[in-house]
């Protein structure tokens, strides 16, 4: 099928390269002329693991190409997918400006023949009534233009809402083996286009399972679509949050969280997932969506005091590495902390809303230096957003005159460092282990005094 995705963001990107895989022939478009220039060249703006190859072999086989031609995309495509970003608002509530730009644009370019308009963005509820409205405006807005006002707009198409559960770091498998896949229309035909897009990923025939069932597809209403969402997100930001609350009290009664989490997570009802106590959720999707679900609770007059709860035991769980730092070293003042791990989580260059920010501007305000590594952020020489912090380019570096180090982001590599060397580099071996993810006996026959959270 031809395809269009607007947007070449984590979601955009990694959606159109996959589709491209799996047979389509797919344009994506980006009104950034310099982020189309790299991609042509065949780079990837973003870091997920095995995306750059991919996007090498479908554009080698000439099934993926990237414009900055919104008109000729939107005569191109089919399936027209919307993949543009909505961050927060101050407010709370999703930005929703590009998605109405968006929108109105492929409004305007609409000619004769069917097209499904897909809302890949993680967009508002109720926003496929809109969206199909903003496109109407569009249309009507061309007809206008050319003399043309009130007769009837020739363009036939459907909104469908399929929502994306991507992991960054793991992207390009969750594409390739999804859980579920999320439809939402009030149109018939709508979903039987998507069905057939969607047909080769159902019977897993690019998944690393292959003899696994067919992938569920959910068809449901557009609001219910939009709803599962946000839900799901919520659902496991909650979860997150709940074990850093239950590993706070144990740090108090001298239980152990690693050993409460495996307890529990062997009850089938409650999985062994999303149970890893730390210093708490972070990224572009989890505060983002929790804090538009609580925003829109609030429209229809709702106090949604769990989700409330879960934001703000995750905003305070990112002091708990402060605390931890003022335990072992009691006056931060003059003293220097290094942070291994920026980013939000691991196998990505993303720093949005990364717990390390929040320890970075606390342990400035407290008077302390800071230095940090972090496997990708230290090599690419991206510093967009990081301020307050010696970026260093190698673990040595950063224990070279630390006072203590703090674990951030559990990179694979962190494993295998020689803790013994940065030890005797540091003036004092404390580590604080923001993520439970190291060995506490390695570290401690390494010269460290190891400091969990909540064991």
């Amino acid at each position: 099928m031809r395809v269009c995705v607007i947007g070449t963001g984590y979601v955009g990107l990694v959606t159109g390269v996959c589709l491209a895989q799996i047979g389509h022939d797919v344009i994506c478009i980006d009104n950034n002329e310099e982020k189309v220039k790299l991609m042509k060249s065949g780079q990837s703006p973003i870091y997920e693991p095995g995306l750059p190859e991919l996007m090498k072999s479908c554009m080698e086989s000439g099934r993926l190409d990237f414009s900055s031609d919104l008109s000729a995309g939107v005569e191109h495509g089919e399936v027209l997918f919307i993949a543009v970003g909505t961050p927060p608002l101050p407010t709370g509530e999703s930005d929703t400006r590009y998605v109405e730009a968006v929108a109105r644009g492929i409004g305007a370019n609409l000619t004769k023949g069917y097209k499904v308009i897909v809302n890949k963005s993680t967009v508002p509820i109720g926003s496929g009534d809109w969206v199909r409205m903003i496109v109407l405006d569009g249309a009507g807005e061309r007809q206008k233009e050319k003399g043309l006002a009130g007769t009837p707009i020739e363009a036939e198409f459907d909104v469908v809402s399929n929502p994306e559960f991507l992991r960054e770091g793991s992207a390009v498998y969750d594409t390739f083996n999804p859980d579920r896949i999320v439809l939402g229309s009030n149109s018939k035909k709508a979903l039987e286009v998507m069905q057939e897009l969607y047909q080769p990923l159902v019977v897993r025939k690019y998944s690393d399972h292959p003899s696994l069932p067919p992938v569920p597809i959910v068809l449901t209403d557009l609001s219910s679509a939009e709803m599962i969402k946000y839900a799901a997100n919520s659902f496991l930001a909650t979860k997150i949050s709940f074990i850093n609350e239950i590993a706070n009290i144990c740090d108090r009664v001298g239980a152990d969280v690693k050993q409460v989490a495996e307890g529990i997570g062997l009850d089938s009802r409650i999985g062994n997932k999303f149970l890893q106590a730390g210093i708490g959720w972070g990224g572009s999707c989890f505060p983002k969506d929790v804090s538009a679900l609580i925003h829109t609770a609030d429209d229809y007059n709702y106090e949604a005091q769990l989700l409330k709860a879960a934001v703000e035991v995750n905003n305070r769980q990112r002091t708990i590495a402060i605390d931890k730092l003022q335990q072992v070293l009691k006056i931060l003042k003059g003293k220097t902390v290094g942070l291994l791990g920026l980013t939000f989580k691991p196998d990505t260059d993303d720093l949005r809303d990364a717990p390390a920010l929040n320890i970075i501007q606390e342990l400035n305000r407290l008077g302390a230096k800071v230095k940090a590594y972090d496997p990708i952020i230290s090599q690419s020489g991206m510093r967009h957003g990081l301020t307050g912090v010696i970026v260093e380019t190698d673990p040595e570096l950063l224990a070279d005159g630390c006072d203590a180090l703090v674990l951030i982001t559990d990179w694979t590599q962190f494993h295998t460092l020689d803790y013994a060397k940065m030890a005797k580099k540091m003036h004092s071996a404390f580590m604080i282990d923001g993520r439970n993810f190291l060995d506490r006996k390695q570290l401690e026959a390494a010269g460290f005094q190891y400091v969990g959270i909540g064991h």
